[in-house]
């Protein structure tokens, strides 16, 4: 969707502060962690591809309220649709995906599939950045929620295009208490699974500083149409990291703390080329929490598949809260390069972490 490169600096442009545009972000984690372990049951309890279908049409709703209606209180509702889209979406694809690979007997295939589907989504976010700059030229925030609400309404027959061979097979679900107890059951008994979820949730959460991409490439002095460009030289770099998932997993400590030194120099940088370097350390980042997601399906069951990846999912937006409330209260004494910069250092935690458990 097009509004995605340049909605924060439609918040920013209507009158709403750097605290204000968080407190946004945090309204949009709360609701999805709020959701996050429910939807994961109802996945896993009723039909995967019917959530699928639900979740574009709330979020292409709040982003209609956003365009129509440009205002904090719009822009809080239009927060809480997208978060409970993002529930919904978040462990039931990637549930979905998965199993069907099991019974095709291909399980190997999923790192490599679903980074390259995020590779896809990537580049179609970068499609949306360039095609954002001409359309917000020639129409204003207007257009481009207009194109953004259209385009987001197609997810819902992409939803329904996917198999679910659980329904076709008649496979009766279990109970809500169920699926719970066995996801927990899981998590509680196996240090590999509870590993590999922690690092998940981490990894994930912290990726919710992508969300300020547009106002760190504001503040190199670039023009509002210029916005986009740069949020797309980020973009690509994901897409790159995504396309080489599930390759060179063991080298992900070092990477990671490559990725940080990265993304601290390019934002301390203050000038457009500073974000090749902020690019090269996405790319990183969407690289490694393929690898990290992959390593956690690879030990839970099907019963409860969803029901995990969205214990993760909540763990990410648990970290995300804190990413959003740790960027509110550092730009009251800093602009965006610096707060980047101090979020190189968790990634950097990381690598040590792993490093040493490895």
């Amino acid at each position: 969707m097009l509004l995605y490169p340049v909605y924060a600096v439609l918040f920013t442009e209507t009158g709403l502060s750097a605290a204000e545009v968080s407190s946004l972000f945090i309204i949009w984690s709360v609701t999805s962690f709020a959701l996050e372990v429910p939807s994961g049951l109802w996945a896993d309890v009723f039909s995967r591809r019917r959530l699928l279908m639900i979740a574009p049409a709330l979020a292409a709703a709040g982003y209609a309220l956003w365009t129509f209606l440009p205002s904090y209180p719009s822009f809080a509702l239009g927060f809480v649709l997208w978060g409970a889209a993002t529930a919904l979406r978040s462990g039931t694809l990637q549930a979905l995906v998965y199993e069907e690979l099991v019974r095709l007997g291909a399980p190997g295939a999923y790192g490599r599939l679903i980074g390259r589907s995020q590779a896809i989504s990537m580049t179609a976010i970068m499609a949306a950045s360039g095609l954002a700059s001409p359309v917000l030229a020639a129409g204003g925030y207007r257009a481009v929620g207009i194109v953004s609400v259209a385009t987001t309404l197609l997810g819902i027959p992409l939803g329904w295009s996917f198999p679910e061979s659980r329904e076709r097979s008649g496979e009766r679900q279990e109970t809500y208490r169920t699926v719970l107890c066995g996801g927990l059951a899981a998590v509680r008994r196996s240090p590999v699974v509870l590993r590999s979820l922690v690092l998940a949730a981490v990894l994930m959460g912290l990726g919710a500083l992508d969300e300020y991409i547009p106002l760190l490439a504001q503040s190199t002095g670039v023009g509002a149409p210029a916005v986009p460009l740069l949020v797309l030289l980020v973009s690509a770099g994901a897409a790159v990291g995504g396309w080489f998932a599930g390759h060179g997993t063991r080298w992900v400590a070092p990477a990671l703390a490559f990725a940080a030194g990265s993304l601290a120099l390019g934002s301390l940088n203050g000038r457009p080329a500073g974000l090749v370097l902020v690019a090269v350390a996405f790319g990183i980042f969407q690289w490694a929490m393929v690898a990290a997601e992959t390593l956690l399906q690879d030990h839970i069951a099907d019963q409860a598949r969803a029901t995990v990846i969205s214990m993760a999912g909540f763990g990410a937006e648990v970290v995300a809260v804190l990413t959003f409330a740790g960027y509110a209260l550092g730009s009251t004494w800093a602009g965006p390069g610096a707060l980047f910069a101090c979020a190189a250092v968790p990634y950097l935690i990381v690598a040590l972490v792993l490093w040493r458990a490895g």
